[in-house]
């Protein structure tokens, strides 16, 4: 009586071009995830001005109010009303008391909302917020 054995093969898969896409995909990841830029929630067209500067408080990031229009104002990318801007400014003002705020209003925002907030900033007991604007040679 007579056995034949079958000799085992292990299935060889080359994953030399697999390890090529795979370092490709990699690099294209880290480069595109480097390279991107925060972007707000609204599009803020700045208004120009002839005397504007970077002043140091600019250079502590601040907690950034925007403004569009009257249903479109974020403080710190969270969406907030007219209504609870203040309230809302109060507690950003406790919980980071050495965090300024500045704003960026749209050069298309209606002033009275504009207003309505500068009240909203005094009622919360904010001084002095900077605006944001871009120098005229910049367009």
């Amino acid at each position: 009586m007579q056995f034949y054995t079958r000799k085992r093969r292990t299935p060889f898969i080359n994953i030399v071009s697999l390890i090529d896409i795979l370092a490709v995909l990699l690099i294209f990841f880290i480069v595109t995830a480097t390279f991107r830029k925060p972007e707000p929630q609204l599009q803020i067209n700045l208004p120009d001005s002839k005397s504007a500067e970077v002043t140091a408080a600019a250079l502590k990031e601040p907690a950034i109010l925007r403004v569009k229009s009257e249903k479109e104002i974020t403080l710190d990318e969270k969406p907030v009303t007219l209504e609870s801007l203040t309230s809302s400014l109060k507690k950003l003002r406790e919980s980071q008391p050495n965090r300024g705020i500045a704003m960026q209003a749209d050069r298309e925002a209606p002033f009275g909302v504009v207003v309505k907030i500068l009240d909203s900033l005094k009622a919360a007991g904010l001084q002095d917020v900077p605006a944001f604007t871009q120098p005229e040679s910049s367009q």
